[in-house]
């Protein structure tokens, strides 16, 4: 694959630029039981390369932060996890009402330390899970909390201006890095997207596969079709 030129502009000056990646579904292909998601050797061998040419690579994930470390395998990489809630502590004074919704859902939860997580993707009638959960995110939302829908999945998360966008800005203001990358494969990498539109070069990079979100590649400076394309993309910077 030929490098797109604004890969090839921001790879010419690593030293002044980030990459910043999501994990599961970027990364690390998309697996039936998200407790065995792994970043696979070939991509962990060439994030440790780019660690030592880029001014920063970090890994921004809707994932607790512990988890995310696990599953990509680089200590030297930065990590924010449950989409830059980890940042806000104040997020968890709503652990009450995210623990009340995991008692009564209607489907097994994955409580994270700020946020719910309902995954259908091995739900015996997925319609009948989507009918429930819907349900679940208007009851959510009815009591304060915002629901958001994913691949196969809803999260339900404190009322906090807090996801992906305010995660990079953290990530880029405090270096002082003004170019960048952002790739991703879901909607809440949108929010990603929408951060590298204030910088000196920012490039936004969809991950796209059947499942992709209406809009991501419509939104994307640069397009490859699942997470072998784009460790090929990652091999020329």
């Amino acid at each position: 694959m030929e490098l797109p030129p604004p890969l090839a502009e921001l790879a010419r000056d690593p030293a002044r630029a980030a990459i910043l990646l999501d994990i599961d579904g970027t990364l690390a292909p998309i697996v039936a039981d998200p407790t065995q998601s792994r970043v696979p050797d070939e991509t962990r061998a060439e994030l440790v390369r780019l660690t030592g040419r880029y001014a920063l690579v970090g890994c921004l994930t809707g994932r607790p932060q512990e988890q995310a470390r696990a599953i990509v395998g680089v200590e030297a990489l930065e990590y924010i996890g449950e989409h830059g809630l980890e940042l806000r502590p104040e997020a968890g004074d709503w652990g009450d009402l995210l623990d009340r919704f995991v008692r009564e859902a209607p489907l097994p939860a994955e409580r994270k330390r700020f946020t719910v997580a309902f995954h259908y993707r091995t739900a015996p009638d997925e319609g009948a899970a989507v009918d429930a959960l819907t349900a679940v995110a208007t009851r959510a939302a009815e009591e304060g909390l915002v629901p958001k829908w994913g691949r196969k999945v809803l999260e339900l998360r404190p009322p906090i201006d807090a996801h992906k966008g305010t995660a990079v800005v953290h990530l880029l203001t405090s270096r002082g890095i003004h170019r960048a990358l952002f790739a991703g494969d879901d909607l809440t990498d949108l929010d990603g997207f929408r951060a590298m539109d204030d910088l000196e070069l920012g490039v936004k990079i969809a991950v796209v596969s059947p499942e992709s979100p209406s809009g991501l590649a419509a939104e994307a400076d640069v397009v490859v079709e699942g997470p072998p394309q784009l460790l090929d993309l990652l091999r020329q910077l």
